[in-house]
């Protein structure tokens, strides 16, 4: 790994402990209008990576064409809006564990989709590495009890989950992490809004507790600005199918920091799991390729005494 993939990969990894963590302050939000949630975590998101957006900005928004734009609305419908309401709906009939395993799917379909969409086929390390990663996702969180709603929405947060990573990456190289980052939580804001007064009417929002207040932050200052931006800086260096290898840890991180909060416990188990994890990124990122290359020079130097005996 050079440099540059080593920062993506460190920066991806960042990213998807943040999203773990936000698991956790969601089981706080439990009371919180849902759709009004999601418009103060994204609408502050949006406020605060704004200055941050970088020179030319507008002009890089203007120079979008349509389709970009649909792309943009849909990466925000899907893959954050989207995305957070289909996991909400599978837990109201399913255990949180069985959407967190068709999320944690997610490497596997994408290490299948973006090669296909840009015409080539899957890497193998990639795709084995994406294998052991789901594997690994499973065992953390097991299988809880569920019905054919629950299935249905933890199904569609797959969907949210592998559109956050394709739907980006034709629109990542003009914008740029942190303009995309702005641009996205803007347009989520804007539709959770919409989402909330259809569904809830007056009552889409209202003034948060204190805990509730602390969860929104961290929502949105550390997952959100902090996450995103970091998430996005990583898929430019290493692209989007080792990038989502990375999710794999958004359930280890979960299962750490459940725990903190008394909503459940690291076990056996979830070591396992965690450890399936960690080889399958480490195979699928190619973070293993120099301990290998390591090892080879001094099997050639074990094998260069036998070489010159037999010139001998």
């Amino acid at each position: 790994m050079n440099a540059t993939t080593t920062r993506g990969s460190l920066l991806a990894a960042l990213a998807c402990v943040l999203v773990g963590g936000s698991f956790t302050a969601n089981s706080l939000l439990g009371d919180y209008p849902y759709a009004g949630g999601q418009f103060l975590r994204y609408g502050l998101a949006f406020l605060l990576l704004l200055p941050f957006a970088g020179p030319g900005a507008a002009a890089r928004l203007r120079a979008l064409g349509a389709g970009r734009w649909v792309r943009l609305v849909l990466l925000a419908a899907v893959g954050m809006v989207g995305f957070n309401l289909a996991v909400l709906a599978a837990e109201r009939t399913a255990e949180p564990a069985v959407p967190g395993v068709f999320v944690g799917c997610a490497p596997v379909v994408v290490a299948v989709l973006v090669p296909l969409l840009e015409g080539r086929g899957p890497q193998r390390t990639v795709l084995y590495g994406a294998l052991f990663v789901a594997v690994g996702a499973f065992t953390v969180q097991g299988w809880g009890r569920t019905d054919g709603a629950g299935i249905a929405f933890s199904v569609c947060a797959l969907a949210g989950e592998v559109g956050f990573a394709v739907l980006a990456v034709p629109v990542l190289r003009p914008l740029g992490p942190r303009l995309l980052s702005t641009v996205v939580c803007g347009i989520a804001a804007a539709e959770s809004a919409v989402a909330g007064v259809l569904a809830d009417g007056s009552g889409w929002l209202r003034r948060p507790d204190a805990v509730e207040a602390g969860a929104l932050l961290w929502q949105a200052v550390v997952v959100t600005v902090v996450g995103f931006v970091c998430w996005y800086m990583g898929m430019q260096r290493i692209g989007a199918e080792r990038a989502t290898l990375f999710s794999g840890l958004i359930p280890v991180a979960a299962a750490c920091t459940a725990p903190l909060v008394g909503t459940g416990s690291y076990g056996a188990a979830q070591a396992v799991g965690s450890a399936l994890v960690f080889a399958g990124v480490a195979a699928g990122s190619g973070a293993a390729l120099p301990l290998m290359r390591g090892r080879r020079p001094a099997a050639r130097r074990q094998r260069a005494p036998e070489q010159s005996l037999e010139k001998l």
